[in-house]
């Protein structure tokens, strides 16, 4: 195989363990790590309880979007709570401030990456639960930038499972990647 890793799914191996892939996003609750942007499909992850109340897709991997239209009620009710809950996690930040990309999912609800702007706007926070230095967390950020591809396609991403490994290395939570 010319591309061992990439066929393999990207995945990401820290003290022997599988911890996730640089190509699907995940769900990091810990208030140490960075956020990624919403997922429609659960990051296509499913729980016991998921899958004994049928909340899941017979098992099957799922990718996609809800596609609300903007005028749909529970699109708005979603967004508002997300707005929320940033805003509780980063008091600091005004509700116009909060960029885009960590209110919206993604077209397969899977991505891994935010943007720049959302990667910097957490800062502040994770500074304060982290114990990091606001320099440390920068060279971070652009450690884990991936630029436009050729480029000139496409926008600067930071892949969040990257940041957020580099922070638990930082904090001594694990070993580095393998």
């Amino acid at each position: 195989v010319i591309f061992p890793k990439q066929a393999n799914g990207s995945v990401i191996t820290v003290d022997g363990k599988q911890v996730g892939s640089e190509l699907v996003g995940q769900d990091f609750t810990d208030e140490r790590f960075m956020k990624c942007r919403p997922s429609s499909v659960n990051y296509n992850t499913y729980t016991q309880e998921d899958v004994d109340n049928g909340d899941h897709t017979m098992g099957a991997p799922s990718s996609g979007s809800n596609n609300y239209a903007p005028s749909n009620p529970e699109l708005a009710e979603r967004v508002q709570a997300d707005i929320d809950a940033f805003l509780e996690e980063n008091p600091d930040v005004k509700k116009e401030d909060i960029p885009t990309d960590l209110l919206t999912a993604s077209g397969s609800g899977l991505d891994p990456h935010i943007s720049p702007e959302s990667a910097e706007i957490q800062i502040p926070r994770l500074v304060e639960t982290t114990k990091l230095s606001e320099d440390e967390l920068k060279q971070i950020i652009k450690d884990n930038t991936n630029g436009k591809f050729l480029g000139i396609f496409g926008e600067e991403t930071v892949n969040v499972l990257g940041v957020n490994l580099d922070i638990a290395e930082k904090l001594g939570m694990i070993g580095s990647e393998e």
